[in-house]
């Protein structure tokens, strides 16, 4: 948790409240400048990307607040102290998220002195405080910063401060707290005077025994600030943003605990078009869940946006959430369940048909529709705020309190349903299949020397026109030349194995590329990544030029567009003149002209022309340098939208979609009907085709689809073939209805899918879509793949609607295994009470 209120929680919510002008809050003391794996357990499922408002907080329970911090323990939501916007606060409220009830947190001993802007952590069975800002805020006495340490009991409700000898951290308030490898960990905030940067530790596991310790912090250490987030995930804590005078940045920075190192994330690899960091702000908040970083709210430049955005650990990219559209408005009481624990009664097709669906929905309950508390019908969407405080439990977000627009103290608790799919595996499976070279088919010759770099024709063909080119021009040489040799008709002979002779791999010459940025150039169309330069390396930044050369002739503007950020990101003062000479020698035009208006800046040219380097320029480069400076051009700005090019799964959707048709090189057959498919392409995704392809090929060059005895609808195998080439997992709502997409939802284990993506989203799809009139068909296909989540899921709903199922005529078609199975589910689910009964009437 940070000193803004909890583990510290990125774009504009749609249709979301719009962001105000900043109140003019009560800038305290610290503001001197005002500026994978998916449990498959079925139950009841709320919508992924939920907001939801719950019942705020009583002022009897507690008052309305700010600058407060939160923790979750368990089942519970606390939240100790802040201000009430007249007086500093040191009461502990308790929140129950099962029964959204408020109370105050049972205490003994003594508490914390009152205080604002302190931090909480949770370590075993207690929380623990650190620091703030304590005194009387109305009549400005006593105002003091604090550096003690206290514990509380969850069990037992007790206080107790740790009284630890030796040296301790300064006293600060609006600091980072975080909890790892059992120790306290607190970084920079405000001593009443500057703000800090410096990190300390303390030990939890023994109050006798610990102390308090200063961490030698190495790499790119993040400035002084305060009121800023901080998150532990993957191992690694982050810190985002803050208050850190003048040079308030959007910066994300990234601290490795094993070395003590600190990171600054790059966003130099984001490309133009996609979404950006958040704004800089302070007062915000940011949670870490699974592998994303959650950041909301704060004051950012004078606004309270209320849009959250979402950062990705694993892949390093930046979005903003759409909530999905019941969150826009509260009301819908067949979705009103956030504080409900019952059984559910089933929808009605009305309620059902109602429903958007949408890929953002999970699935409905079929159990209770009712709700504890009553309906709330306004925005379920939180307002901008700041200074607000928040936590997860389970896979849900809990934010509380804050200051709302006019200096009001907020009261008010929302929940976040996070997605809990698992993560897009696509770029690194075909990442995997460039790395390991396996069942490649083709074969470039480049550069003087000819060095060679291998590769697979689907992927290359796919992503690159220019180079598609080359590969057909090859196909039609080599074709020409084995007829006119007669190597094709001695191939054919009679008595030879047709398929079993591991075809020669085709060779490219292209003679403008050498090997190195080839390669760089091959990873990008696997990938659509290219790794970031070492920062200052001239030799890194000179080769991702010669890479952007290769993307301008090849034409692959998606590539050329990361290049020229990538350079422009990396050019220092150190490299811009060896930069600016390789652009012209190259003919680059656009990272010429900026290196160009990088040397003649004032804070860089009297350094650059006292440079050795600058000696040995070229004359006409040395005079266009004077002449930029003497003169510099007028800028023209371009209204033309700059051309992103197409993605990686663009591309795949294509080749699927008809594109790649000449190159496919084994063939599916789906109940005897033949599909073309590419091996490359089904090994990258699929350990199963890959085992085949490398151990078992087929000799003529086809493989039957089934699961068993299962086979699938053409409608669920193009839907697998889809994720397969291009990650989609949406299917069509006709499709759900089909009782062979439980063929889907078995088909991860089957085929050794790299993680069960998929098996999720056919999951959503099938309970969105399980009625009474079809549960006896999909109970059915169940069974036969071996589903045996989703079979207890159709047993279930025959179960609780057997009134209905039991005059459906398909009921005496089933086999007697299954009506065995529903038997002993109508058992199990019969109380004694209801046996009692039922033997009473007898």
């Amino acid at each position: 948790m940070a000193g803004s209120g909890g583990p510290i929680g990125s774009g504009a919510l749609t249709g979301g409240v719009r962001s105000k002008v900043a109140p003019s809050v009560d800038f305290d003391h610290s503001c001197s400048d005002s500026v994978e794996y998916l449990t498959l357990n079925f139950g009841p499922f709320e919508t992924v990307h939920r907001w939801r408002r719950l019942p705020p907080c009583d002022e009897f329970v507690g008052a309305r607040r700010s600058k407060h911090t939160v923790v979750a323990y368990k089942d519970a939501i606390y939240v100790f102290g802040g201000d009430n916007g007249k007086t500093m606060l040191n009461d502990l409220l308790r929140f129950d998220v099962k029964d959204c009830s408020w109370c105050r947190a049972f205490t003994t001993g003594t508490p914390p002195a009152p205080r604002y802007h302190h931090s909480a952590v949770v370590y075993g069975s207690s929380m623990f405080v650190f620091g703030g800002y304590t005194g009387d805020i109305y009549s400005n006495s006593n105002l003091k910063n604090k550096n003690d340490l206290f514990e509380y009991k969850f069990a037992t409700g007790q206080w107790t401060e740790w009284k630890i000898e030796g040296r301790l951290p300064v006293a600060r308030s609006a600091h980072g707290a975080t909890v790892y490898s059992d120790k306290l960990w607190i970084f920079a905030g405000y001593d009443g005077n500057a703000r800090l940067n410096d990190m300390w530790t303390v030990g939890l596991q023994d109050r006798e025994l610990t102390c308090w310790e200063e961490v030698a912090q190495s790499g790119e250490i993040p400035p002084s600030c305060c009121n800023f987030p901080v998150a532990v995930c993957r191992d690694k804590m982050f810190v985002f943003s803050g208050q850190s005078g003048a040079k308030i940045t959007n910066n994300l920075f990234q601290f490795e605990f094993r070395d003590k190192t600190w990171t600054r994330i790059p966003t130099e690899h984001l490309l133009r078009g996609s979404p950006p960091p958040p704004q800089r702000r302070y007062g915000h908040t940011m949670v870490a869940f699974d592998r994303h970083l959650y950041v909301f709210g704060g004051a950012a430049d004078n606004t309270l946006p209320n849009e959250l955005h979402c950062y990705d650990v694993d892949f390093q990219t930046w979005e903003v959430v759409q909530p999905s559209s019941d969150s826009e408005v509260g009301g819908a009481e067949v979705l009103e369940r956030a504080c409900s624990s019952e059984e559910a009664s089933p929808l009605t097709s009305e309620e059902r048909s109602s429903l958007k669906k949408s890929r953002d929905v999970f699935g409905l309950d079929f159990g209770t529709t009712s709700a504890k508390q009553p309906v709330h019908l306004a925005s379920e969407l939180p307002s901008g705020r700041l200074f607000h405080a928040a936590a997860v439990v389970s896979d849900a977000m809990y934010i509380f309190g804050g200051t709302v627009d006019n200096n009001i103290r907020s009261g008010e608790m929302y929940k976040f349903q996070f997605s809990c799919y698992p993560k897009c595996t696509l770029h690194e499976d075909y990442g995997r299949l460039w790395e390991g070279r396996q069942f490649c088919d083709v074969e470039f010759v480049l550069g003087e020397k000819e060095e060679c770099v291998q590769g697979h024709v689907a992927i290359v063909t796919a992503r690159s026109r220019w180079l598609r080119r080359k590969i057909i021009q090859a196909r039609e040489w080599l074709a020409q030349k084995l007829e006119e040799d007669g190597a094709l008709a001695a191939k054919e002979a009679p008595g030879s194995a047709v398929g079993r002779a591991r075809p020669p791999l085709l060779r490219v010459a292209i003679r403008e590329a050498e090997a190195r940025p080839f390669e760089v150039l091959m990873q990008f169309l696997y990938t659509d990544k290219i790794k970031y330069p070492r920062k200052g390396h001239v030799e890194d930044v000179l080769l991702i030029m010669d890479v952007y050369k290769l993307a301008l002739s090849f034409q692959l503007c998606r590539l050329e567009q990361l290049c020229r950020q990538y350079i422009e990101a990396s050019v220092d003062l150190q490299n811009v003149l060896v930069v600016c000479e390789s652009a012209a020698r190259l003919q680059l035009g656009q990272l010429k002209e900026h290196c160009l208006n990088f040397i003649v800046k004032e804070s860089h040219f009297n350094q650059v022309i006292m440079m050795r380097e600058f000696e040995r320029l070229s004359s006409p480069l040395i005079v266009e340098i004077v002449r930029r400076k003497q003169q510099p051009p007028p800028r023209t700005p371009s209204d033309q939208p700059v051309d992103i090019g197409t993605s990686l799964i663009q591309d795949m959707k294509a080749y699927l979609e008809g594109a790649g048709s000449e190159f496919c090189d084994i063939t599916l057959l789906l109940d005897g009907h033949p599909r073309p498919a590419h091996k490359a392409i089904l090994a990258a995704r699929s350990s199963y085709f890959e085992a085949m392809f490398r151990s078992f090929m087929p000799e003529d060059g086809q493989v039957n689809i089934s699961i068993g005895e299962m086979v699938p609808s053409r409608q669920a195998f193009e839907s697998m073939l889809r994720y397969i080439y291009y990650g989609e997992v949406n299917m069509p709502p006709e499709d759900s209805l089909h009782p062979f997409a439980c063929y889907l939802f078995a088909a991860p284990y089957y085929y050794g899918f790299y993680n069960n993506r998929l098996q999720a989203y056919c999951k959503q799809n099938l309970e969105m879509n399980v009625t009474v009139q079809n549960v006896l068909q999909i109970l059915e296909a169940a069974d036969k793949t071996q589903a045996l989540d989703m079979k207890r899921h159709c047993l279930h709903i025959i179960v609780h609607q057997f009134t209905k199922v039991s005059k459906l005529p398909t009921l005496r078609l089933l086999s007697q295994q299954l009506l065995l199975d529903i038997i002993d589910s109508l058992a199990s689910h019969i109380s004694d009470k209801q046996c009692a009964e039922l033997g009473a009437d007898i």
